[in-house]
């Protein structure tokens, strides 16, 4: 299939703002509250009221009940930068579920951003166990249990040729890594979210991996590395959504891609570029970037069969020199509806239209706001101190009593510093 090549600039800057106010969704324009129409003879009138966007603000508006909205959270290379986290994707429903997709390097401070109560982001399935696409699962599991997180951290992945390559062996190992955190954190804090609940499936088949709440999440086999990987698709009020996670083209994703409204598959960097950019040899170039993973150009054949009503890109390091490229090989064999993706970008999915914007986020958050209380913890649970190391103790109570005092009149209880 040879199409004409066409070249779409997409310009993302602040000063456009200025001038054009698109609607919530970025899918109407409206007039600037600004000026009376010309010749109207009527001043023009400073704004003094809020007006609406053309970008998404987390928290900021409401998820209709019919809604979808996607968000990615890593979008980048198996190495990671700070412009872009590995590949991680949210999926918000409009019933108030919330599920993650991938969790790669450097995705949780993205998600942390988003200042989500962590009670709702317990929910991860992984496709493959490769660092940039789970890497950060200790992040979350960990720093989510610090945030809020009171219920155990729920993850879904595949089963390996080996048990030892599962997704079962791998959080287990995960735990045990952190048998000193989680030791040291007892008698300290709330150590509810402490733990995981995994659920591990076979690679190999076609099936439904998660039923809840009216939501269907299937997983069927993927192709990448070595066998273990898995691509997923959800389905929810008449809405699909599916996800790629690594996988050379294959019939299975043709198979369960059909009739999807939002469709994320992997378009790597082109050969030339990982050439350039990595110093790879081309053999190794083309091994990596035609074989292991999906070139630009077969991802544009595996859309133009799916034929998705939006098809997203990612997996690439989205530059000046490198998206052109990208775009234009894809261009080549696919012609419909396309988004490159970046870091927070947002697709709003409903059945009449699907709209994609930029969020805008915090740098400096800190917790989002808890969806449980959490409970008193006991001092006494406490590991404590070897006496060799409770002897090294500088004596401080005289400059902390004051603050144990203080809050025993905050709380209106009895605070005493507890004595050596």
């Amino acid at each position: 299939m040879k199409m004409k090549k066409t070249v779409v600039v997409a310009v993302f800057t602040l000063g456009l703002a200025a001038g054009l106010y698109f609607g919530t969704h970025g899918s109407s324009l409206v007039s600037p509250a600004i000026a009376k129409a010309p010749g109207s003879g009527e001043p023009a009138i400073s704004p003094t009221q809020p007006r609406e966007r053309h970008f998404y603000a987390p928290n900021s508006e409401a998820l209709a009940p019919d809604e979808m909205r996607v968000i990615a959270c890593g979008t980048g290379m198996p190495f990671t930068r700070m412009a872009q986290a590995a590949p991680c994707f949210l999926v918000e429903l409009g019933n108030g579920d919330k599920f993650i997709f991938d969790i790669g390097s450097g995705s949780a401070e993205r998600i942390a951003a988003l200042e989500i109560p962590y009670d709702f982001l317990d929910k991860v399935f992984i496709g493959h166990l490769h660092g940039d696409h789970m890497g950060d699962i200790d992040a979350l599991f960990v720093g989510g249990g610090l945030m809020g997180r009171h219920v155990p951290l729920r993850i879904w992945g595949p089963s390996g040729s080996k048990p030892e390559l599962g997704t079962a062996a791998a959080m287990e190992h995960m735990e045990k890594m952190y048998a000193w955190d989680i030791a040291g954190r007892l008698g300290q804090t709330d150590i509810r979210g402490f733990k995981t609940e995994v659920h591990e499936f076979d690679y190999k088949k076609e099936q439904v991996v998660y039923e809840e709440n009216g939501v269907v999440i299937r997983s069927f086999p993927a192709i990448h590395a070595i066998d273990g990987s898995v691509s997923y698709s959800l389905e929810w009020n008449g809405l699909k959504f599916v996800y790629g996670s690594d996988t050379f083209p294959n019939k299975w994703f043709i198979k369960n891609s059909k009739d999807a409204d939002l469709v994320i598959h992997e378009a790597f960097i082109a050969v030339p570029d990982l050439v350039s950019k990595l110093g790879l040899t081309p053999e190794a170039a083309l091994q990596v970037g035609t074989q292991i993973h999906t070139a630009p150009e077969a991802f544009g054949k595996v859309m133009s069969m799916v034929k998705p009503r939006h098809a997203v890109a990612y997996h690439f390091f989205k530059d000046h020199d490198t998206t052109g490229p990208i775009l234009e090989r894809i261009r080549t064999t696919y012609d419909g509806p396309l988004s490159l993706a970046e870091d927070h970008m947002v697709w709003n999915v409903t059945k009449d239209k699907i709209t994609e914007r930029l969020a805008i986020v915090d740098h400096h958050t800190w917790t989002p706001p808890m969806a449980s209380a959490a409970v008193p913890i006991d001092p006494n649970d406490s590991m404590g101190y070897s006496p060799e190391i409770e002897a090294g103790k500088l004596d401080v109570k005289d400059v902390l009593q004051p603050t144990w005092e203080e809050a025993g009149k905050v709380l209106g209880r009895e605070f005493t510093y507890p004595e050596k």
